[in-house]
Protein backbone atom coordinates (compact mmCIF):
# COMPACT_ATOMS: atom_id res chain seq x y z
CA UNK A 1 0.00 0.00 0.00
CA UNK A 2 1.26 3.43 -0.86
CA UNK A 3 0.83 6.38 1.43
CA UNK A 4 1.24 6.61 5.16
CA UNK A 5 -0.35 4.63 7.94
CA UNK A 6 -4.09 4.86 7.33
CA UNK A 7 -3.92 8.16 5.49
CA UNK A 8 -6.36 7.06 2.81
CA UNK A 9 -3.89 7.39 -0.06
CA UNK A 10 -3.66 3.69 -0.96
CA UNK A 11 -5.63 2.13 -3.81
CA UNK A 12 -8.63 1.83 -1.50
CA UNK A 13 -8.32 5.41 -0.24
CA UNK A 14 -10.63 6.55 2.51
CA UNK A 15 -12.75 3.39 2.22
CA UNK A 16 -9.76 1.18 2.97
CA UNK A 17 -8.61 3.47 5.78
CA UNK A 18 -12.08 3.52 7.35
CA UNK A 19 -12.29 -0.26 7.18
CA UNK A 20 -8.83 -0.64 8.68
CA UNK A 21 -9.68 1.72 11.55
CA UNK A 22 -13.24 0.59 12.32
CA UNK A 23 -13.75 -2.69 10.45
CA UNK A 24 -17.10 -3.27 8.83
CA UNK A 25 -18.57 -0.30 10.68
CA UNK A 26 -16.03 2.01 9.01
CA UNK A 27 -16.71 0.61 5.56
CA UNK A 28 -20.42 0.76 6.31
CA UNK A 29 -20.20 4.41 7.31
CA UNK A 30 -18.39 5.19 4.05
CA UNK A 31 -21.09 3.44 2.03
CA UNK A 32 -23.90 4.96 4.09
CA UNK A 33 -22.73 8.54 3.65
CA UNK A 34 -21.93 8.32 -0.04
CA UNK A 35 -25.04 6.31 -0.99
CA UNK A 36 -27.12 8.93 0.81
CA UNK A 37 -25.43 11.77 -1.06
CA UNK A 38 -25.66 10.18 -4.52
CA UNK A 39 -29.24 8.89 -4.26
CA UNK A 40 -30.44 12.22 -2.84
CA UNK A 41 -28.62 14.10 -5.61
CA UNK A 42 -30.31 11.93 -8.25
CA UNK A 43 -33.63 12.44 -6.48
CA UNK A 44 -33.14 16.20 -6.36
CA UNK A 45 -32.33 16.25 -10.09
CA UNK A 46 -35.45 14.16 -10.75
CA UNK A 47 -37.53 16.56 -8.66
CA UNK A 48 -36.19 19.67 -10.36
CA UNK A 49 -36.37 18.24 -13.88
CA UNK A 50 -39.63 16.34 -13.28
CA UNK A 51 -38.14 13.25 -14.91
CA UNK A 52 -37.72 9.68 -13.59
CA UNK A 53 -33.99 9.96 -12.99
CA UNK A 54 -34.46 7.99 -9.77
CA UNK A 55 -35.71 4.41 -10.21
CA UNK A 56 -35.27 1.12 -8.31
CA UNK A 57 -32.22 -0.34 -10.04
CA UNK A 58 -30.13 2.73 -9.29
CA UNK A 59 -30.04 1.57 -5.67
CA UNK A 60 -27.94 -1.53 -6.27
CA UNK A 61 -25.75 0.38 -8.72
CA UNK A 62 -24.96 3.03 -6.11
CA UNK A 63 -24.34 0.39 -3.43
CA UNK A 64 -21.82 -1.33 -5.73
CA UNK A 65 -19.96 1.96 -6.25
CA UNK A 66 -19.35 2.42 -2.54
CA UNK A 67 -19.39 -1.13 -1.17
CA UNK A 68 -17.10 -2.75 -3.73
CA UNK A 69 -15.79 0.01 -6.02
CA UNK A 70 -12.84 -1.99 -7.32
CA UNK A 71 -14.91 -4.94 -8.59
CA UNK A 72 -15.63 -5.29 -12.32
CA UNK A 73 -19.40 -4.87 -11.80
CA UNK A 74 -18.69 -1.42 -10.32
CA UNK A 75 -16.65 -0.15 -13.26
CA UNK A 76 -18.32 2.85 -14.92
CA UNK A 77 -18.00 1.24 -18.34
CA UNK A 78 -19.88 -1.84 -17.16
CA UNK A 79 -22.46 0.28 -15.39
CA UNK A 80 -23.22 2.40 -18.43
CA UNK A 81 -23.13 -0.48 -20.90
CA UNK A 82 -25.19 -2.65 -18.57
CA UNK A 83 -28.05 -0.22 -18.12
CA UNK A 84 -28.12 0.81 -21.80
CA UNK A 85 -28.29 -2.85 -22.86
CA UNK A 86 -31.00 -3.39 -20.26
CA UNK A 87 -33.12 -0.50 -21.53
CA UNK A 88 -32.76 -1.69 -25.13
CA UNK A 89 -33.58 -5.31 -24.26
CA UNK A 90 -36.60 -4.30 -22.19
CA UNK A 91 -37.90 -1.95 -24.89
CA UNK A 92 -37.35 -4.54 -27.63
CA UNK A 93 -39.35 -7.10 -25.64
CA UNK A 94 -42.18 -4.61 -25.20
CA UNK A 95 -42.34 -4.15 -28.97
CA UNK A 96 -41.96 -7.83 -29.85
CA UNK A 97 -44.79 -8.81 -27.52
CA UNK A 98 -47.00 -5.80 -28.39
CA UNK A 99 -46.92 -4.42 -24.86
CA UNK A 100 -45.70 -0.88 -25.51
CA UNK A 101 -49.22 0.58 -25.21
CA UNK A 102 -50.32 -1.61 -22.30
CA UNK A 103 -50.52 -0.28 -18.75
CA UNK A 104 -47.75 -1.39 -16.37
CA UNK A 105 -47.88 -4.80 -14.76
CA UNK A 106 -48.87 -3.15 -11.46
CA UNK A 107 -52.14 -2.05 -13.09
CA UNK A 108 -52.78 -4.75 -15.69
CA UNK A 109 -51.40 -7.73 -13.84
CA UNK A 110 -49.20 -10.47 -15.20
CA UNK A 111 -50.18 -11.90 -18.57
CA UNK A 112 -48.49 -14.62 -20.59
CA UNK A 113 -46.97 -12.04 -22.92
CA UNK A 114 -45.69 -9.94 -20.00
CA UNK A 115 -44.20 -12.99 -18.32
CA UNK A 116 -42.28 -14.02 -21.45
CA UNK A 117 -41.23 -10.42 -22.17
CA UNK A 118 -39.85 -10.06 -18.64
CA UNK A 119 -37.99 -13.36 -18.75
CA UNK A 120 -36.61 -12.73 -22.21
CA UNK A 121 -35.48 -9.19 -21.35
CA UNK A 122 -33.45 -10.44 -18.39
CA UNK A 123 -32.02 -13.34 -20.41
CA UNK A 124 -31.05 -11.04 -23.30
CA UNK A 125 -29.45 -8.56 -20.93
CA UNK A 126 -27.43 -11.33 -19.26
CA UNK A 127 -26.36 -12.76 -22.61
CA UNK A 128 -25.25 -9.46 -24.14
CA UNK A 129 -23.41 -8.34 -21.01
CA UNK A 130 -21.56 -11.66 -20.90
CA UNK A 131 -20.62 -11.35 -24.58
CA UNK A 132 -19.41 -7.79 -23.98
CA UNK A 133 -17.54 -8.80 -20.79
CA UNK A 134 -19.44 -6.05 -18.98
CA UNK A 135 -20.92 -7.54 -15.80
CA UNK A 136 -23.38 -5.32 -13.95
CA UNK A 137 -26.12 -7.28 -12.12
CA UNK A 138 -28.31 -4.23 -11.36
CA UNK A 139 -29.00 -4.06 -15.11
CA UNK A 140 -31.24 -7.09 -14.60
CA UNK A 141 -33.53 -4.88 -12.53
CA UNK A 142 -33.47 -2.08 -15.10
CA UNK A 143 -34.61 -4.37 -17.89
CA UNK A 144 -37.50 -5.51 -15.69
CA UNK A 145 -38.46 -1.90 -14.96
CA UNK A 146 -38.87 -1.49 -18.71
CA UNK A 147 -40.32 -4.87 -19.74
CA UNK A 148 -42.85 -4.77 -16.89
CA UNK A 149 -44.06 -1.44 -18.26
CA UNK A 150 -43.04 0.78 -15.35
CA UNK A 151 -41.07 3.18 -17.56
CA UNK A 152 -41.70 2.89 -21.29
CA UNK A 153 -41.91 6.18 -23.19
CA UNK A 154 -38.89 7.46 -25.09
CA UNK A 155 -38.58 10.33 -22.60
CA UNK A 156 -38.70 7.94 -19.65
CA UNK A 157 -36.13 5.61 -21.19
CA UNK A 158 -33.79 8.52 -21.90
CA UNK A 159 -34.31 9.62 -18.30
CA UNK A 160 -33.30 6.17 -17.08
CA UNK A 161 -30.05 6.45 -19.03
CA UNK A 162 -29.55 10.03 -17.78
CA UNK A 163 -30.06 8.84 -14.20
CA UNK A 164 -27.43 6.14 -14.70
CA UNK A 165 -24.99 8.66 -16.19
CA UNK A 166 -25.61 11.04 -13.27
CA UNK A 167 -25.05 8.48 -10.48
CA UNK A 168 -22.06 7.02 -12.31
CA UNK A 169 -20.41 10.42 -12.66
CA UNK A 170 -21.13 11.30 -9.03
CA UNK A 171 -20.03 7.89 -7.76
CA UNK A 172 -16.74 7.94 -9.63
CA UNK A 173 -16.06 11.57 -8.71
CA UNK A 174 -16.70 10.94 -5.01
CA UNK A 175 -14.65 7.74 -4.89
CA UNK A 176 -11.76 9.32 -6.75
CA UNK A 177 -11.85 12.48 -4.62
CA UNK A 178 -11.63 10.25 -1.53
CA UNK A 179 -8.68 8.30 -2.92
CA UNK A 180 -10.54 5.18 -4.03
CA UNK A 181 -9.04 4.18 -7.35
CA UNK A 182 -12.15 2.78 -8.99
CA UNK A 183 -11.20 1.30 -12.38
CA UNK A 184 -12.96 3.12 -15.19
CA UNK A 185 -12.78 0.37 -17.78
CA UNK A 186 -12.75 -3.28 -16.92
Amino acid sequence: MSGGDGDGRGPGGLLEAAERRAGRAGAGAYGFALCLVVVCAAGLAALLLRQPLLFPSLGPTVVLFFESPRQPASAPRNTLVGHVVAVLAGAACLVVFGLQEHPPVTTEGVSGARLVAAGLSVALTALVLKLLAAPHPPAGATTLVVSLGLLTSATELLSVVAGVVLVTALGVALNRSLGVRQPLWR
